[in-house]
Parts: C-alpha cells; structure tokens; sequence
C-alpha cells in the first residue's frame, strides 16, 4: 500500500523493531505460564480454584509493584538493562520450575521461582512498551502502540500453542504425575523463549531522547540511527 497502516519506515529503528521481538518472546513465556501455572496447582498439587488463585498472587502480585517502579527508572536508565536482566531472570525462573516439577513438587517450592519469574517479566514489560513507542513523534505514538499491542497478543497466543503441544507430546491429565510429565517440558520452552527475548534486547539502543523531545512528523536520520 502507498500508506500502510504501519508505515515500514518504523521497522528502521532498532528500538521498534528490537522492543516488539523481544516482547513477542517476553508474552510467549508469560502467557504459556499463566496458561499452565494454575492447572499445575489444581492438577498436580490438588488445590481447588480459589485457593489455586489465593496461590498465584506472590506471582501476580509483582505486575503492579515492579512494573510502575520500572517504568519510572526506564527513561534515565536506558531500556535495554531492564529487558536483558528481565528476561534472563525470567528465564532463570522458569528453568528453575521445571527443574523442580517432578513427583515431589510441593507449593513451597514453587513460590520462590514463580516470584523471581514475576519480577523479571515485571521489569521486562514497560521497558518493551517505553522503547516502542519512545521511538517515534507524537503522531506516530498510536501506530507504534497499535503495533506493540498486536506483537503482545501474537506472542502470547504463540506461547501458549507451542507450550501446549509440547505438554500433550510429552504428558496427559490422567494423574498428576502424568501431567508434570508433560507440565515441565512445557515450562522449560518457556524459559527457552525468555532467553530468546533476552538475546534480542541486546539489540535494543541505549539511552534515547523522549519522544516529547522529538519534533512532530518522520525524523529519518534519529529511525536509521536507532538512537545512541
């Protein structure tokens, strides 16, 4: 198309192009979690729905701590330090989980990963968010937003697919020893996709100017240089 709803010229910044890929990744693995996690506590360790959810909140509860704490530091910082340390933690986390998934599994040994998990995905996010649409004028903001949203949505039902078949390739609801089977295979491809993610934030800019700072209209010479 002559004008494209996502004019092509986004995808010269490195700040766009890298911030959407690596939250792909980053909604891969939080999504394929949040889609096995509380299966695996009512499955696995026998918990009902309510306390199931009582259960995930140490996790959950990191989204609206962490994540405004890092969206106040990310434009002095820089975005990149926030999403590589995110995700590797995440990855980390996640690695951990399904290390631990065996027959033994208890609650307790769950929350202190599921929390790490929390906290590096609560890090990852605003910084994706903040070098996407920091990237533009202010009349691009709502394209680059749209476009980050889509990549969001898009990821997490990626993750959630491939972790899917990964689990019924390798486990079952039949007991809870035959959905841990399959439940820990599933988790370590999520932590495959944090590590992803965190290898494409490298790519990330450093420090950028704000995208108050920037004129109105296309800046050619800031998208091809990707900011500092």
């Amino acid at each position: 198309a002559a004008e494209p709803m996502v004019p092509m010229r986004f995808f010269r910044s490195r700040a766009f192009s890298a911030g959407n890929a690596a939250i792909f990744f980053t909604l891969a693995s939080l999504f394929g979690a949040v889609f096995f996690f509380a299966q695996m506590l009512q499955t696995a360790l026998g918990y009902g729905p309510l306390d199931a959810g009582l259960r995930l909140m140490p996790w959950t509860v990191t989204f609206i701590t962490v994540a405004p704490v890092v969206g106040n530091l990310v434009d002095r910082v820089g975005e990149r330090p926030f999403m590589v340390a995110g995700l590797s933690l995440q990855a980390v986390a996640m690695g951990w989980i399904a290390l631990i998934a065996d027959s033994g599994l208890t609650y307790s040994e769950f929350l202190l990963p599921s929390i790490l998990a929390g906290v590096g995905v609560s890090m990852a996010i605003p910084a994706a968010q903040n070098s996407v649409v920091g990237s533009f004028s202010v009349e691009d903001i709502g394209k680059a937003a749209g476009a980050n949203s889509m990549m969001r949505e898009l990821g997490g039902v990626f993750g959630i697919a491939v972790a899917a078949a990964v689990f019924a390739g390798a486990g079952s609801y039949a007991s809870s020893d035959a959905f841990l089977d399959g439940f820990a295979p599933a988790v370590a491809v999520l932590a495959g996709f944090s590590a992803l993610g965190a290898i494409v934030a490298l790519a990330l800019p450093g420090r950028r100017p704000t995208a108050e700072s920037l004129p109105v209209g296309p800046v050619p010479a800031f998208e091809s240089a990707g900011g500092s």
